[in-house]
């Protein structure tokens, strides 16, 4: 099986423009991600899919001058840029990563990989009580092509997985649930407060050359300095996703 990471990233975010190209611990927030995910054992490629928009050339560049696969399409259309992907990688398994989560745990990507292929599923993903940033997901590329070929929604072309979770009855989802108690933190970053709680921790976890950290070390750190979760504890999660849910709600409004 061909397991290809497909890491979304893009300049244009709203909130926090150019966020995944900012520098973090000497380093870009994408190099991060794409170091971290190479360090998963079960993951064969890694590619980074931004879009075509002139905003994305910075990106465009990294890659080149990184090293790194690079796919480029729609800027909106999220879900046709990953198929396109995948397609062009001759991928079996999908996994997607966002380029915002630069504390993204190796382990547990292999743990969600090794779940996918064992329940023979066509979604699987961490699920439960998690830190925001720890997000992984596996699709099947049959999967994928087909919520290609009838998602229609916003929310389902914009953010890849909702037209395959939303319906059991023709995909065999899985979930990984390894967390309880924890959705309270935040590891993502999506806004300034978020940059100013990851410089924290990766002035403290983050050391060049040496393995990643894991997420024990960062709850490890946050029990030492609970402090540290009052920079960004209060913004809301996953707001991306609820302005698309708003999107999809005035696209019913103007069908006829």
């Amino acid at each position: 099986m061909n397991v290809v990471a497909i890491i979304q990233a893009r300049m244009s975010s709203t909130r926090l423009p150019g966020k995944v190209l900012m520098p973090l611990a000497g380093r870009a927030v994408l190099a991060h991600v794409v170091e971290r995910v190479r360090h998963a054992r079960r993951v064969n490629a890694v590619v980074v899919a931004t879009s075509t928009d002139a905003s994305d050339d910075a990106i465009q560049a990294w890659c080149e001058a990184a090293g790194v696969a690079c796919w480029r399409g729609s800027l909106n259309d999220v879900l046709d840029r990953y198929h396109q992907a995948a397609q062009a990688h001759q991928a079996d398994a999908i996994v997607r990563i966002t380029a915002d989560c630069p504390a993204l745990d190796p382990a547990i990507v292999d743990e969600v990989v090794d779940a996918f292929i064992t329940g023979g599923y066509d979604f699987c993903g961490l699920a439960g009580e998690f830190p925001d940033g720890l997000d992984c997901t596996v699709f099947a590329a049959k999967a994928i092509a087909r919520a290609h070929r009838e998602a229609r929604l916003p929310s389902e072309r914009e953010h890849v997985g909702p037209y395959i979770e939303q319906h059991p009855e023709w995909f065999k989802n899985g979930a990984v649930r390894k967390f309880t108690g924890l959705a309270h933190h935040r590891w993502t970053l999506d806004e300034p407060r978020d940059y100013e709680f990851l410089q924290a921790v990766f002035s403290r976890l983050y050391r060049d050359g040496a393995p990643p950290f894991g997420a024990a070390d960062v709850l490890a750190l946050l029990a030492r300095e609970p402090a540290l979760m009052s920079l960004n504890a209060d913004i809301t999660r996953n707001a991306g996703y609820l302005k698309s849910l708003q999107a999809d709600k005035q696209q019913d409004h103007v069908q006829p």
